[in-house]
């Protein structure tokens, strides 16, 4: 069996050339000729083609939509099995093709491009091709010109729906002590607590909220340094809501006895719901599932005793098996997700403190144990995952709520 000839940066240019001159040529036989059998073009922002069925359909589109269609190559710069193609297309939109749903109105485009065409055995298997999507729209007429009237007013009206919505889903962060912040989010009133805490330049998340904080906790992260890690105070839905999303761009942490709940359903196998009210019995499911942004793969696991941003891991079973707080001795500030309440969260309206409610618990006997060890800890300001915090004389007021 002959040897496959060896791939050169020569051979791999004259390959992407040819390629480019079947695009210029509108022949799309001729360009799936081109690829190897499964190779993948990726054009970025529209679409994935798997050679060579799906190249041939699309451009068989493309060109039935711009049936003048002219190729230019400006530049190549070829790299062993890599060739990056510069270059320009101009076109008329004068169908008889549909061009992505829109039909064809004669404008005229003209714009520049790259691909980056990867070559192996004289055959194309790989492409990644960047152009300006927006730039194109314009010209197509589907965005309005730049800097034109009708931009600055979509502009306006994006604004304010932004504003509106950042409004609506968070608060803007609110310190509370020393290197340590909250962000209150979730409709209507804005009862979830989320805390941030000052950590080597950036900050750690603590507890997550729910699915609609994730924008605004990103971009309070990304002003305070960047989100260093998430670490759930446990996994319920609403604690766990912005954590997928947040995900994206850092680790996320928990405790092992809350792992499977957090990277399953939440927890919501063990909860009782037939022990709330009619009212939350019908609302709460819903509430839970508009809270939640699903499964978060998790990072790593804290324990008793570990340290984070300047506290200790508290663990703190009850409402959830893997519970945790986080506690400072320096100024004897609690952090504590879910281990109390102070607040019915049937109605969301602020009371006294109290053991979190019976139809969210994994062990409610479990619950009162640990606002008892909290209050052990003798703090001066324990917050919640929700509502205001525990001031004045705090160890009496947990130890009076967990003996209630």
């Amino acid at each position: 069996m002959a040897a496959a000839a060896k791939t050169t940066s020569e051979t791999t240019e004259q390959v992407a050339r040819r390629y480019f001159a079947a695009v210029g040529a509108r022949d799309a036989e001729a360009m799936t000729a081109c690829w190897k059998a499964g190779g993948v073009d990726v054009l970025h922002g529209q679409a994935t083609l798997v050679a060579p069925d799906d190249i041939r359909a699309y451009f068989t589109d493309l060109f039935a939509a711009f049936p003048d269609m002219r190729v230019e190559i400006l530049s190549t710069t070829a790299d062993g099995d890599r060739c990056a193609v510069r270059w320009r297309m101009s076109a008329t939109f004068a169908g008889p093709g549909r061009f992505q749903q829109f039909e064809p109105n004669g404008a005229r485009v003209t714009f520049e491009a790259v691909d980056l065409v990867q070559v192996r055995d004289g055959l194309v298997v790989g492409n990644d091709a960047y152009l300006d999507g927006a730039d194109v729209a314009r010209q197509l007429g589907v965005l309005p010109p730049r800097d034109s009237r009708p931009e600055q007013a979509m502009a306006k009206l994006v604004n304010v729906r932004t504003r509106v919505g950042r409004r609506l889903a968070a608060a803007p962060p609110e310190q509370i002590a020393d290197g340590v912040w909250v962000v209150r989010g979730g409709l209507p009133r804005k009862l979830m607590n989320v805390y941030l805490l000052e950590d080597d330049g950036g900050v750690t998340v603590f507890d997550a909220g729910v699915a609609t904080m994730a924008p605004a906790l990103a971009a309070t992260g990304a002003r305070m340094g960047g989100i260093r890690r998430v670490v759930l105070g446990h996994a319920h839905p609403d604690h766990r809501g912005a954590a997928a999303a947040l995900s994206r761009q850092t680790g996320v942490y928990c405790h092992e006895a809350d792992r499977a709940d957090a990277e399953g359903d939440g927890g919501v196998h063990y909860m009782d719901l037939s022990k709330l009210d009619l009212h939350g019995r019908i609302g709460m499911p819903h509430l839970l599932k508009s809270w939640d942004g699903g499964p978060v793969q998790i990072a790593g696991t804290v324990a008793e005793g570990d340290e984070v941003a300047g506290f200790r891991v508290v663990h703190l079973p009850g409402h959830a098996p893997g519970l945790i707080g986080l506690w400072r001795e320096s100024d004897r500030l609690a952090l504590v997700s879910d281990t109390f309440y102070t607040l019915d969260p049937q109605t969301g309206f602020a009371g006294a403190v109290r053991v979190p409610h019976a139809a969210f618990n994994h062990d409610t006997e479990l619950a009162r144990a640990s606002m008892r060890k909290l209050a052990a800890l003798r703090p001066a300001t324990a917050w919640s995952g929700h509502a205001q915090p525990l001031r004045d004389d705090v160890a009496r007021q947990l130890e009076v709520a967990a003996d209630g």
